[in-house]
């Protein structure tokens, strides 16, 4: 009976971070809107363009390979798999034991490396443009996310997120210049993997500036609606992933009743929309920068983790 209920736990968490991502990224772009003083897509609009997009037909280039076929649905099950192992309204799920944050972060360089090479498996200018691009940043974005795990796990004394949630919803965490320089570090890694503003536009379509959008310019139908969701679960991944490491209340525990379950939901929705609604003021606030100047931006997130990491030597207290 037990593991009959976490199975169903298990499920609800993959079920819900499936539904709440194109919602979070609908919430993202009305907010937008209405900063700019427009009306703006409806919240549902995500749902009916993926819906579309699975209705049309696939369109495939004659020199693409197998991969090209394949690489959709890898994306979408190492993404999917990534957002649903970050405790979100409940710690203590059936695999939480495999929810560490290394792990994490070698599913997302998988789902990474493969994007990269269908950006380049049909043979475009622009997705050879689009994946050189992505790995120049890759390659500045996990050494900045390797150090704040290695600064947030020496704090912890762990790199499981259930321990790590438990261990930040405790009153021994206190106040840490080494847990909020680790933040400011995370919430840059993360706007430089989703490819949002000011690294990149995921608005436009301009040959000279786009990233994400230039290496699946080559997909349509199906694929096309699996790589778009992919990137909704990506977005409510990193919300997620902040949430549950500097925001862990309201997280119930393993033995929680419906009651508290049910607190956990709705303090999950609500920290989703807090995190939409700051990145949307944020994306707003702040222009595009060019190419040639996000190492600077990802080096100083590699420098801040570094500095989270010496201050923890340092003294225990920091």
């Amino acid at each position: 009976m037990a593991l009959i209920h976490d199975l169903l736990f298990q499920g609800v968490q993959m079920l819900l971070v499936l539904l709440l991502a194109p919602l979070l990224t609908g919430f993202v772009r009305k907010v937008k809107a209405r900063l700019l003083r427009r009306r703006g897509p409806p919240l549902i609009q995500p749902y009916r363009d993926l819906a579309r997009l699975l209705r049309k037909d696939v369109v495939l280039a004659h020199n693409a390979s197998w991969l090209f076929r394949v690489i959709p649905y890898l994306i979408f099950a190492a993404t999917w798999v990534a957002a649903s192992l970050v405790p979100t309204f409940r710690s203590g799920l059936l695999f939480s034991w495999t929810a560490d944050l290394i792990a994490l972060i070698a599913l997302l360089g998988s789902a990474r490396f493969f994007l990269a090479l269908a950006g380049m498996d049909a043979g475009t200018g622009f997705g050879g443009i689009g994946a050189s691009r992505e790995v120049m940043i890759a390659s500045l974005a996990e050494p900045a996310m390797m150090m704040i795990v290695f600064a947030i796990a020496l704090i912890a004394g762990s790199t499981q997120l259930s321990t790590m949630a438990a261990f930040m919803n405790s009153p021994e965490v206190g106040l840490r210049v080494s847990l909020g320089l680790g933040l400011i570090a995370l919430v840059i890694v993360a706007i430089a993997e989703n490819a949002r503003i000011p690294v990149d536009n995921p608005a436009t379509h301009l040959e000279l500036t786009m990233v994400h959008e230039a290496m699946v310019l080559e997909y349509s139908g199906r694929h096309l609606a699996l790589i778009e969701l992919a990137s909704f679960l990506k977005l409510l991944l990193y919300v997620s992933l902040i949430a549950c490491l500097f925001v862990p209340w309201g997280i119930g525990v393993a033995s929680a009743d419906p009651t508290e379950v049910a607190i956990g939901v709705a303090g999950y929705v609500a920290k989703l929309a807090a995190g939409g609604f700051l990145l949307a003021v944020f994306e707003t606030a702040i222009a595009k920068m060019r190419v040639f100047r996000v190492p600077q931006l990802l080096g100083a997130a590699l420098m801040l983790a570094l500095l989270a990491t010496l201050l923890r030597f340092v003294s225990r207290s920091f």
